[in-house]
């Protein structure tokens, strides 16, 4: 009797669970060095590579088609993306010294990921980070 009252209870809960879960979306946000608008066939119908992986995301999710980077190059615009702030107000020209470097991210300095944590998200980066990895100046100095 007590397994099936805990089966009932969770078959009647599950689709509020389903309901809150839908009130959250998935973020999934693709930055991408050198790539253009028209080099992924979401966008593009006669792409030279074949998408269709990012092209499913595209169908089933959200597209952004208005959106100007901060700079020509990969550093501030990462810097950009995860603070939103504009580069110049990192305090340092040339604003990445390193892959090494400082760290361009004040510590304490609320970024995207830490917003969306504390939403209840999870969040996690793959590929190049670039904007330092260490909470020091360039020498060795907190």
């Amino acid at each position: 009797m007590k397994h099936t009252l805990t089966l009932l209870t969770a078959l009647l809960l599950a689709p509020l669970a389903a309901l809150h879960a839908a009130d959250k979306p998935n973020i999934v946000f693709i930055l991408a060095d050198d790539l253009g608008y028209g080099d992924v066939s979401c966008y593009n119908a006669r792409s030279k590579v074949p998408t269709p992986r990012i092209d499913r995301l595209a169908r089933e999710g959200m597209r952004f088609t208005d959106a100007h980077s901060p700079s020509t190059v990969c550093t501030p615009t990462r810097y950009s993306l995860l603070t939103g702030q504009m580069p110049f107000r990192a305090g340092r020209v040339p604003v990445f010294v390193g892959s090494g470097g400082p760290c361009l991210i004040k510590e304490g300095q609320l970024t995207l990921p830490q917003m969306l944590r504390e939403r209840g998200y999870a969040t996690a980066t793959t590929g190049k980070w670039h904007v330092g990895l260490s909470f020091f100046d360039v020498n060795g100095q907190p």
